[in-house]
């Protein structure tokens, strides 16, 4: 599952970039503020932080929300006290889409995550052109030479990046680049399982400098309560704010201390 996600995402860029060139997009994201610090956004604090996701869909669960408007969920989130929105813009599985991170761009002050499968620098473009401030890179499938790369491109386009892990393996890959946002993703991306025992088992081999994020398997409060008491920073939820109502559910959950 996990290459083909790659592999759609990779073609629909490529078909973008036919018609977009990546000077396009340099001249565009010259003209462009800063990205917000997410790092800053995020740190450390007395209670845990919430990046609140767009998500429209799943391979695994599938329709999930309509969500017509992705600029009026990003302020929903934002009005609610999420402290960083994730746009999901995955076509294939999630029914995302690029136009939906530029639509949250516009309504919302606080850092956007593009939530997507990238494994070139023209996609990190695209992200910064459409008012990301930082952006996923996997390494379940990155190799660490390519995710080296990838950090760095980022890093010059003044992003931020989130750099997501599912073993001890990719942790110490994570913590020897000097990550600044790591996170565990308590799903597996081949099979789309979920353990969120995963981070209460691996929380302690992050860099304790790094901001922590709990990533998946969210579904109540009390889930909040174990990856705060396992170490976590950030939690990042999708599914439970899509299928419920976030204004209710993100001031529980950053409530967590």
């Amino acid at each position: 599952m996990l290459n083909q996600l790659f592999d759609a995402a990779l073609a629909a860029s490529q078909r973008r970039e036919r018609n977009i060139s990546e000077q396009n997009l340099l001249d565009h994201i010259s003209l462009l503020p800063k990205p917000v610090d997410v790092y800053a956004a995020l740190e450390k604090s007395s209670h845990i932080k919430l990046i609140a996701e767009i998500k429209r869909r799943s391979p695994s669960r599938g329709f999930l929300a309509e969500i017509p408007s992705a600029a009026d969920q990003a302020k929903l989130y934002q009005d609610s006290g999420a402290h960083a929105i994730s746009v999901l813009t995955e076509e294939s599985g999630f029914g995302g889409k690029l136009e939906d991170l530029s639509a949250a761009r516009s309504a919302v002050r606080i850092p956007l995550l593009r939530k997507d499968f990238i494994s070139t620098e023209y996609q990190i473009l695209e992200a910064r052109a459409a008012g990301a401030d930082f952006v996923l890179l996997i390494l379940a499938w990155l190799t660490k030479d390519r995710f080296l790369a990838l950090q760095a491109f980022a890093k010059q386009l003044g992003l931020g990046i989130l750099v997501e892990t599912h073993t001890l393996a990719e942790i110490a890959i994570a913590n020897e680049a000097g990550s600044q946002l790591i996170g565990i993703n308590t799903r597996d991306l081949q099979t789309f399982k979920t353990d969120l025992g995963l981070f209460e088992q691996m929380a302690q081999a992050l860099n304790p400098d790094a901001i922590k994020v709990a990533e998946s398997s969210v579904k109540a409060v009390a889930d909040v309560v174990r990856y705060r008491n396992a170490g976590a920073d950030v939690a990042l939820v999708g599914e439970a704010l899509v299928t419920a109502d976030p204004s209710i559910l993100i001031p529980e959950f950053t409530s967590v201390a």
